[in-house]
């Protein structure tokens, strides 16, 4: 762990505002944005909800921060941008061109009524514009990664292999939240969760509901969006015997008590709950039975949550792996927030992996055990849950053939990464965004070169791109089906909003080193285009899966599809 000695190494720095930069303040008339409490409170509950996954007062994320924005922008402008973002772009209007050129998408409309925009603009004018001192001395990096991904020869046939019922109100997009496909640890049938609350089983390539979330948890809530819902799910190894499923949801602040929370100064917009069903009946189509509660984490935001559980699927009977249960936990949004030391704190849960025997109950709640062999079991000042630490967003892990743990971390806004995980490593969140220092304390847009002998025990990706190529790391996987032979030997993966399609060669996947990106396209039916051009929306919304037989698939929130890696042509 970094201890708290190192945060002498961390930066201070200007904060610049680019939503802010089109217009000057001077000139606003903010008369018209009302003062009065209970404007600003019911303004509060709706950014919470509404906008809080993409956007603060202190930090830009996926979306920009909007810290005094009011008088920044005519109150107009503001309220059209919210009600149809699109059709301002459309329009020709400057400063909407200028935020899809930076953040790569346009920003979905959101449906608010008149007076729920006007209590939106009475919270979002109690916020003035940060600034931060800049005592370093130190020069950001206008471009940390200065090379381009360059474009392979590499194109994949898609084949559509069925489209999910859509899950959103009013058709609004995205209409699914399809996330994660992984295979049934027995049977070998594809399941595929859409976040807004149900686990699919592929039958005969149709979406049939096997779980219900809403069903078994009456608190269950798929709000504010992106990353909250039904977060992931994992089968015991042996659920044909023994009729274990493993699942994360998110539920409302104060539910329950948590058995990881922070100091009570610090807001709670919800709780995330890992949980153990067990049926009765394991070879049932649809799943009934009962569950208990493993752990509830309390979270600042709705970003960054717990997104992935996941058994090692090489591990086999009588290995000490066998059973162990990993869970990927972000930073909730803290650090964005300002709440670096939430983060990246051996003696907290968030922005780790953890790695738990379900089985077990020596934890501190008694409900699953802590392994003897996890890194800091026996360390008094740390959480012995904790297997590997330092990450914002731990949104995907993977295993390689040869027994590699690959780890898929989203970054905040300069560097995406890939990571080769082992037991004990730090991957510096939110000391640094790859191999490039940050100040967390200040604005979290800069990185800097990282001193060399800057002392810090860190571990740096294998597989990193900066924001002039996406935003978010969409985790993939090695290919090990036998389909389609040009794929042999390649880790799949992407960008979430942008679409693009990414491939490393294995043999490059090396500590220490980073392996070279290339990029590949898809066709279907004979034509090759873009994601983007194939969903027909903006942004993509991309995501992964895997089958029993080691084939790749690739997923489409906005249109609910699912497409089949089907054959290749010739890699350059």
């Amino acid at each position: 762990m970094i201890k708290a000695s190192l945060s002498s190494c961390l930066l201070a720095a200007v904060f610049f505002l680019a939503i802010h930069a089109c217009k000057s303040g001077s000139g606003i008339d903010t008369r018209g944005i009302a003062r009065d409490p209970e404007s600003i409170n019911q303004g509060m509950a709706i950014f919470n909800m509404q906008c809080s996954p993409c956007h603060s007062f202190r930090q830009d994320g996926i979306g920009p921060q909007l810290g005094g924005l009011t008088l920044e922008r005519e109150t107009e402008w503001i309220k059209k941008f919210i009600l149809n973002p699109a059709a301002l772009f459309a329009s020709g209007d400057v400063t909407a061109k200028q935020l899809v050129e930076k953040y790569k998408v346009i920003m979905p409309a959101f449906a608010l009524k008149p007076e729920e925009l006007d209590d939106l603009l009475a919270f979002m004018h109690t916020h003035p514009k940060p600034s931060f001192a800049d005592t370093s001395g130190l020069v950001a990096l206008e471009n940390p990664i200065p090379d381009t991904i360059r474009h392979s020869d590499l194109v994949v046939d898609l084949e559509l292999v069925t489209r999910f019922p859509a899950s959103s109100d009013s058709g609004k997009l995205p209409l699914t939240r399809i996330t994660k496909m992984d295979p049934h640890p027995n049977t070998g049938e594809s399941y595929v969760l859409d976040l807004r609350g149900k686990l699919y089983r592929l039958e005969k390539n149709k979406p049939v509901v096997y779980m219900d979330m809403a069903k078994f948890r009456p608190k269950f809530i798929n709000q504010p969006g992106l990353a909250t819902g039904f977060g992931s799910f994992a089968f015991h190894p042996e659920f044909h015997h023994n009729g274990l499923l493993y699942t994360t949801h998110t539920e409302p602040p104060g539910t329950a008590t948590a058995d990881f929370a922070f100091p009570d100064s610090i807001r709670v917009l919800l709780q995330w709950v890992l949980m153990e069903w067990k049926t009765p009946a394991p070879g049932e189509k649809e799943f009934r039975g009962s569950g208990r509660e493993l752990f509830r984490v309390n979270m600042e935001s709705g970003i960054h949550g717990v997104q992935e559980i996941i058994f090692n699927p090489l591990s086999k009977p009588g290995y000490e792996d066998y059973g162990m249960l990993y869970i990927g936990i972000g930073d909730g949004g803290a650090v964005e927030h300002g709440y670096p030391f939430i983060a990246h704190n051996l003696k907290t849960v968030w922005g780790n992996i953890l790695r738990i025997d379900p089985a077990g109950n020596n934890s501190r709640n008694g409900k699953y055990g802590i392994p003897a062999s996890n890194p800091f079991a026996k360390n008094p000042d740390a959480l012995g849950e904790i297997f590997a630490t330092g990450f914002r967003n731990p949104h995907r892990i993977t295993w390689s053939r040869t027994g590699q743990m690959l780890v898929s971390n989203v970054g905040h806004y300069n560097i995406e990464s890939l990571n080769l995980v082992e037991a004990g490593l730090d991957f510096g969140w939110p000391l640094t965004e790859g191999r490039f220092l940050v100040n967390a304390y200040a604005d979290l847009k800069k990185v800097y070169a990282l001193p060399p002998d800057h002392g810090m025990p860190l571990t740096y990706p294998v597989v990193a791109y900066d924001h002039d190529e996406g935003k978010a790391i969409t985790g993939g996987y090695e290919y090990t089906g036998e389909a389609v032979p040009p794929l042999k030997g390649k880790f799949l993966f992407g960008d979430i909003p942008t679409g693009r399609l990414f491939y490393v060669n294995m043999a490059d996947i090396q500590s220490g080193s980073e392996a070279t990106i290339k990029e590949w396209s898809v066709a279907h039916q004979g034509k090759v285009q873009s994601l983007r051009e194939l969903c027909g929306t903006d942004r993509v919304d991309l995501h992964f899966g895997r089958d029993a037989a080691g084939e790749i698939y690739i997923m489409t929130k906005p249109d609910g599809k699912l497409y089949k890696l089907v054959k290749a042509e010739e890699i350059n």
